[in-house]
């Protein structure tokens, strides 16, 4: 928790006269594996993400060990088999929005954000295909999107090979409310 702190503490005191900062602090983040001896799914809502819309820089930050399962066998084996989150507690996705979004109309917006997104202490540039929704100036960001293991050095041993798939679907939703920095005022 002290290091999403940190990243928004860094990101707001920086802030510019001008630029609109939004937050989120409890994003829902969920992941699937479908496979044909076992589905696994796991969720959380404590995901942390920062918006600037003046710039279109879009950050995530969410701690591994938040993700709840239905079996508990299910989250040893994810904290500690799978992405050890002891040697590596957060996952992160730092990029731009490709597109310019009216935040002051209504309508949904299909956006793509590109940047770096960091599981397991690796890092993959990646764009990703999101959707805004914006509605009474409130600001709502869904995705969905495929995480390779392979591409963040996950491995899955070869006895559980077929009860984990070697992509997982991901869901990311936010709801973003506006920081006001009185600093700049």
């Amino acid at each position: 928790m002290k290091y999403i702190g940190i990243i928004l503490l860094s990101l707001i005191c920086f802030n510019p006269p001008g630029n609109d900062f939004y937050t989120c602090k409890n994003a829902k983040i969920s992941l699937y594996s479908s496979s044909p001896l076992e589905d696994i799914k796991g969720a959380t809502s404590t995901g942390v993400s920062v918006y600037n819309a003046s710039t279109g820089e879009l950050g995530f930050n969410v701690t591994i060990s938040s993700f709840q399962f239905d079996q508990s066998l299910m989250k040893e084996h994810f904290n500690t088999d799978y992405l050890e989150s002891d040697k590596y507690p957060r996952a992160s996705f730092k990029g731009k929005i490709e597109q310019n979004v009216d935040l002051t109309k209504d309508g949904t917006y299909q956006i793509a954000v590109t940047g770096d997104l960091n599981i397991h202490g690796v890092t993959k540039k990646r764009t990703i295909q999101g959707t805004f929704i914006i509605k009474n100036g409130v600001i709502n960001m869904s995705s969905e999107f495929i995480v390779k293991c392979a591409d963040h050095d996950i491995k899955i041993p070869q006895i559980v090979f077929h009860n984990i798939a070697e992509n997982i679907k991901m869901n990311v939703a936010a709801t973003y409310t506006e920081y006001k920095n009185n600093q700049s005022k």
